[in-house]
């Protein structure tokens, strides 16, 4: 049986709009504990801004953050997926991509997202499992 995304997913996405600063977005990762945030226009997904982009697009060209729209760093088109996709495919599609990240959308609508950390704790987990019932 296929271990689908909506089995490991975070539901609770933290999001933030394109016309926010740079300063907001790094607000919200350090006070989520969190390594990026999804980029959305009113319902619908149009980017994410991760650790990354704020390190290489503002903090690298000094840029004071507080000055840096969202919009104007993120990483855009975004690569999403849908719930009911096996994690096997998730892999291979943040591969092929070189993504860390992937927001989860059902008819449009954001309902979560996983990161490689979730899926390698899941697969560590399952893992271990499987050991401990062999």
């Amino acid at each position: 049986m296929d271990i689908l995304l909506k089995d490991i997913m975070i539901r609770n996405v933290v999001t933030i709009s394109p016309d926010k600063t740079a300063q907001d977005a790094a607000r919200l990762m350090a006070e989520h504990g969190i390594g990026s945030v999804v980029v959305m226009d009113s319902d619908k997904v149009i980017g994410i801004i991760t650790e990354r982009d704020l390190v290489r697009k503002v903090c690298a060209k000094d840029i004071p953050s507080s000055k840096v729209k969202i919009q104007d760093v993120m990483s855009a088109p975004i690569i999403t997926a849908e719930p009911d996709l096996p994690i096997e495919a998730a892999v291979q599609r943040m591969f092929n991509n070189k993504i860390r990240r992937l927001p989860v959308v059902e008819n449009g609508k954001l309902v979560g997202i996983v990161t490689i950390s979730d899926i390698a704790k899941h697969m560590r987990t399952k893992w271990l499992i499987e050991k401990i019932f062999e």
